[in-house]
């Protein structure tokens, strides 16, 4: 059988094309594009894993983009920009209502505040006062829970949305009488106003709720990379026994990473609990976890911020993240 130089030339073409089309489906599957929020919350795990190499031991590259809030990250693996990304409490409808997958939980969160100027001295004294909200974030959240003890609705208060950084100098300023807001960011306040009131925390809620931070993932990446998923997961699992045993350190990665003093991250991470593998790995088994998310999406559904929960076995994958664990 004899070929031509243009048959020669198209069957290296078609070659060339399978090894490049074979080549790059392996590097999309191994190229993951992570989402964080600027805190130990958002960045520890991810600053554990940059160290420890971990991405490298499950045959991962990992490209990092700060956001300044969770529903940012949700619209950025709805659009395909993301693969994974990561959200607080505040946030938690919005995988509730299918736009994606909790891969993973992190930590449970009592950094969040209702904030005020000094001499307001309780909730009821906000009423008809101005208070700045970042919405659909856990400020907004501990807000409406703190209105909702002291008998009062968003109503009787002046909401007025801000992002977090025109909250610190509207509130440094005075031209808001009080936010729902969190640390560490509170912290940078108090160097301007010293005598803030905290009039709320989320600790006050025990019992009434948790308010778990987590990590996400688009519905597509675990739906049809389930591949990339288990393996970003058992970068996350690893990294979650690194924070577990070695916390200090920990936290100076994260400080490393975030460019900020070890000073303040440190009473950042003072501000949660941060779950381990093992403790992930039990409250996911014996439904504790569940429990939690669907406490939140009852919350959400009175908000009228969820109109109706997927329920948490459709969109926290508990299974696939111990299953993480076998790999």
């Amino acid at each position: 059988m004899s070929w031509s130089k243009k048959g020669i030339a198209a069957l290296l073409a078609a070659l060339v094309v399978v090894l490049t089309g074979c080549g790059g489906g392996s590097d999309e599957a191994n190229e993951v594009r992570f989402g964080y929020i600027g805190d130990y919350n958002g960045a520890s795990l991810l600053a554990v894993a940059e160290d420890q190499k971990l991405w490298e031991k499950h045959g991962l590259t990992a490209t990092a983009s700060v956001f300044n809030n969770g529903p940012l990250q949700i619209q950025a693996l709805g659009s395909g920009d993301l693969d994974f990304g990561y959200i607080g409490p505040g946030a938690m409808w919005l995988p509730a209502s299918g736009q994606a997958k909790v891969v993973a939980l992190n930590t449970l969160g009592n950094a969040d505040r209702v904030i005020a100027q000094p001499g307001i001295t309780s909730v009821a004294d906000l009423r008809g006062k101005t208070v700045g909200v970042p919405q659909g974030t856990s400020g907004e959240m501990i807000l409406d829970l703190a209105l909702r003890n002291a008998g009062m609705t968003k109503n009787d208060v002046r909401i007025v949305p801000m992002d977090a950084s025109t909250i610190v100098s509207a509130f440094s300023a005075q031209r808001i009488d009080a936010a729902g807001f969190w640390y560490p960011a509170i912290d940078t306040i108090k160097k301007q106003v010293p005598g803030l009131v905290e009039l709320v925390k989320n600790s006050d809620f025990t019992g009434q709720m948790e308010f778990p931070t987590a990590f996400v993932a688009g519905n597509e990446v675990v739906t049809g990379q389930q591949d990339k998923a288990r393996r970003v997961l058992a970068v996350l699992r690893d990294a979650m026994r690194y924070r577990t045993d070695n916390a200090k350190r920990t936290i100076e990665l994260t400080a490393d990473m975030l460019d900020k003093d070890p000073a303040q991250v440190r009473a950042d991470a003072a501000n949660v609990k941060a779950l381990g593998v093992d403790e992930l790995d039990r409250i996911t088994g014996d439904g504790t976890a569940q429990r939690w998310l669907s406490a939140m999406d009852a919350y959400f559904t009175g908000t009228g911020q969820l109109e109706q929960s997927t329920g948490p076995q459709e969109y926290y994958t508990g299974e696939l993240f111990t299953s993480a664990g076998n790999r």
